[in-house]
């Protein structure tokens, strides 16, 4: 068997839970996170419904402990939660020579914008706005001293730095990674996201006909990978592999997927071939489903060109966490490797009403289903479509 990619860790936080444990409980109770906003001020705060962290910035300071640098995000902040509790499970106390790949939508722009008038007076406010200040601190709090780095493909952000990972991995430039999401809410995410009319005034429907928009969420998501040539010597148990992984672009439109969702055909196809595996190998599908008119139609009809009549359950776990956007990958990722360990296909909660064009259903209720490989899904904005693939078998590659 050649060199193949581990999951050794998980770590996460999330509007439905600090932990691993705790976002696995919630989803087992069928219990979501989206409530009415409260840690930011100004019109949308009391009204607009989102999946928020309870954590305030100074009480998750707190829990990270005194060397937090001065001006950190809440991006860094979520980032170091889920990153820490990902290493500890995988038995790595400082990630001295270990690559960090994090993936973020909008970085710093929590901060950012609450310093805008002041900027040019104080210009280390400008660098925290930058993605890449989030994985640097994210690296100063871990002991990291080697390859760090962001990349921010919009919703699909944390799906690519998994793949990067991956790759360096497979090339052999690493033997460990530390991979992963974090995206905090902000006045310019939520006004953004206003603007383009896609936010919801109820609890999002994921798949359902009667869908009217996203929730958007906050959270982090982060896995250690490691190369099973440098396992061969350990004991460490292994939480799953990622056997395949693509990225493709549609090319099609800034907000909006194509009409017959070619990127999301594309990736998912890819993906499948670079594991080595065919569309029936699939035994549940983790979705982008972002409850939106125009995502869920097209993800639906590039299932059902690629599964044909054959496709496997499915369902968006957006409904529990709302859209974490470059988060989201790292989240489901975890949700993936769970779905795998426990057996177990998550609902898709709110489905009432079959959408039509193509006429699909989510699974309703949580599925008990023999599962050996689960595929899971994230689309950016401008077209950039992402798939991973998690298995409990070894991949050829």
């Amino acid at each position: 068997m050649r060199n193949a990619v581990a999951v050794t860790g998980m770590g996460m936080i999330t509007a439905i839970g600090d932990d691993v444990a705790q976002n696995y409980h919630s989803l087992l109770q069928k219990q979501h996170g989206i409530k009415t906003l409260q840690h930011i001020s100004g019109k949308h705060q009391h009204q607009t419904l989102v999946g928020e962290v309870a954590w305030t910035d100074a009480e998750l300071i707190e829990k990270l402990g005194p060397e937090v640098p001065k001006n950190s995000s809440r991006t860094s902040l979520l980032a170091a939660i889920a990153a820490r509790e990902a290493l500890s499970q995988a038995g790595i106390n400082v990630a001295e020579n270990m690559p960090i790949i994090l993936g973020t939508s909008v970085g710093g722009m929590d901060i950012f914008e609450q310093h805008f008038p002041y900027l040019l007076q104080d210009s280390q406010l400008i660098q925290r706005r930058d993605v890449g200040d989030s994985s640097r601190v994210l690296a100063q709090l871990l002991g990291s001293n080697s390859l760090v780095t962001s990349i921010s493909t919009a919703c699909s952000s944390a799906a690519n730095a998994i793949a990067f990972g991956a790759r360096l991995i497979l090339s052999g430039r690493a033997y460990r990674v530390l991979v992963g999401g974090s995206d905090a809410l902000s006045r310019f995410t939520i006004n953004g996201f206003d603007s383009l009319m896609l936010l919801s005034n109820e609890l999002n429907r994921p798949f359902d006909a009667n869908r009217n928009g996203l929730n958007l969420g906050e959270g982090a998501g982060f896995l250690v990978l490691e190369s099973t040539e440098s396992l061969k010597k350990t004991a460490k148990p292994i939480l799953g592999y990622l056997s395949g992984f693509s990225n493709a672009n549609d090319a099609f439109h800034q907000t909006s997927t194509s009409e017959h969702g070619e990127g999301a055909y594309l990736a998912m196809k890819q993906a499948l071939a670079s594991a080595a595996l065919t569309p029936r190998a699939i035994d549940y599908i983790n979705a982008h489903g972002t409850a939106t008119e125009n995502n869920d139609r097209t993800e639906a009809t590039a299932i059902l060109h690629l599964f044909k009549d054959q496709i496997p359950p499915f369902s968006s776990t957006k409904a529990y966490t709302g859209h974490t956007l470059g988060a989201s990958a790292g989240i489901e990722a975890i949700y993936a490797l769970l779905a795998l360990q426990q057996q177990l296909a998550f609902a898709n909660l709110r489905f009432e009403n079959t959408m039509d064009k193509p006429a699909l259903k989510p699974i309703a209720d949580h599925q008990p289903t023999a599962i050996r490989h689960v595929l899971s899904n994230s689309f950016g904005f401008g077209g950039n479509c992402s798939t991973l693939i998690f298995s409990h078998e070894q991949s050829l590659y």
